[in-house]
């Protein structure tokens, strides 16, 4: 595949999907300049991500007899 071909596929695979930000502006902070709404967004998943982390350890502690 062409570089050009490389092109015309993702400008098609974006319009066809209605592709409008990158796709990872949530999955990491970053050091750009960002909206409030997306800056939101990545909070709320920072903090689901860390409940998430605890309830895991909570429950091997249990599982396990391990103090957490």
């Amino acid at each position: 595949m062409t570089q050009n071909e490389h092109d015309d596929a993702v400008a098609a695979f974006i319009r066809s999907k209605g592709v409008t930000r990158c796709p990872t502006v949530c999955a990491v902070q970053t050091q750009a300049s960002v909206g409030e709404a997306d800056r939101a967004v990545l909070r709320e998943l920072a903090a689901k991500r860390e409940a998430t982390r605890k309830e895991r350890k909570q429950r091997a502690s249990l599982r396990f007899g391990v103090a957490a």
